[in-house]
């Protein structure tokens, strides 16, 4: 799933891209797609994007006081989108050739442009671009909202912690001290931290030296000045990263020390990099770098192996 350095470096394409466009319609391509229904879509029409933003995982298309708000999800994309040509006209036969009986003077119907596979929905503007939201794979879970005033406050972002490279050190300790859980759960978890997902997790807490099953609680001065930093330095470079690519890439092309290296040496000191999976994800970890050489064990698989 894009974390926070590709949907800010994605925004920032997007409103370079198509500020000043103005809107000639808004499709939801998938029965899904569109999670609000008031202010209606074709209130936006005749508007021009003002600009582009994000908050966490979501981006954010403003059309003066209306803002549409795009979650991708694991697969999703949103593209400028060329549509392709209508085919052209089939010529009249000419009646005076044409063997037989005169042809009918009445037109076929028209043929409704085919869906973009994957095609969840589609802002058309009037200079005759495209904005095409995408989704791999059958969930369908990628959405739009369509909210009027500040995106704050209302649906979807509303229960969203700060952004996580906005957070201060300070405001960091307070909230980890109010917590009692594992600190890379809590840095994925939106509602405490926005933005982070896996890969920047197990990033940055390779890059702070500290286990992913340390506990939030416990965790001291030390510790967090050096998470508070690893999470300031791991977002900056891959928003440097993403700001060198014309779009969106994948998990795989982002650069990492612990997310894509399991098995492999580890970069810092040589240790093979371990891993821990769960059914939706992967912690990625560094033994001597992160937790004093000890090989973390999976609570909810280790009791097989007693």
């Amino acid at each position: 799933m894009p974390e926070l350095p590709e949907i800010v470096a994605h925004a920032e394409r997007l409103g370079r891209a198509f500020a000043g466009a103005e809107l000639a319609r808004f499709a939801p391509l998938h029965p899904t797609a569109l999670k609000t229904f008031d202010p209606r879509p074709d209130s936006a029409a005749g508007r021009k994007l003002t600009g582009a933003g994000h908050r966490g995982k979501y981006l954010y298309l403003h059309f003066g006081e209306l803002t549409f708000v795009v979650h991708l999800m694991q697969g999703g994309r949103l593209r400028p989108h060329d549509p392709p040509a209508p085919a052209p006209a089939n010529p009249a036969p000419d009646p005076s050739t044409a063997p037989g009986p005169s042809p009918s003077t009445s037109k076929p119907p028209a043929k409704k442009a085919a869906k973009p596979r994957g095609g969840m929905a589609r802002w058309s503007f009037a200079d005759g671009r495209d904005l095409l939201l995408t989704e791999a794979g059958t969930e369908r879970r990628a959405g739009v909202w369509l909210v009027r005033g500040d995106p704050e406050g209302q649906e979807p972002v509303a229960r969203l912690g700060p952004d996580a490279d906005r957070i201060d050190r300070d405001e960091l300790a307070r909230a980890l001290a109010a917590t009692s859980e594992r600190v890379h759960g809590y840095l994925r978890d939106q509602s405490r931290l926005a933005g982070i997902g896996r890969l920047l997790a197990n990033e940055i807490l390779h890059e702070a030296r500290i286990s992913p099953f340390a506990n939030t609680a416990k965790l001291d001065g030390a510790r967090i000045d050096r998470l508070h930093q690893a999470m300031t330095a791991v977002i900056a470079r891959g928003l440097a990263h993403e700001r060198t690519r014309s779009e969106m890439g994948k998990s795989a092309d982002r650069p990492s020390n612990v997310h894509h290296r399991i098995g492999r040496p580890c970069a810092a000191c040589g240790d093979e990099v371990r891993s821990v999976s769960y059914r939706r994800y992967v912690v990625a970890y560094c033994p001597t770098c992160q937790t004093g050489g000890k090989v973390l064990a999976d609570n909810t698989t280790s009791r097989f192996l007693k």
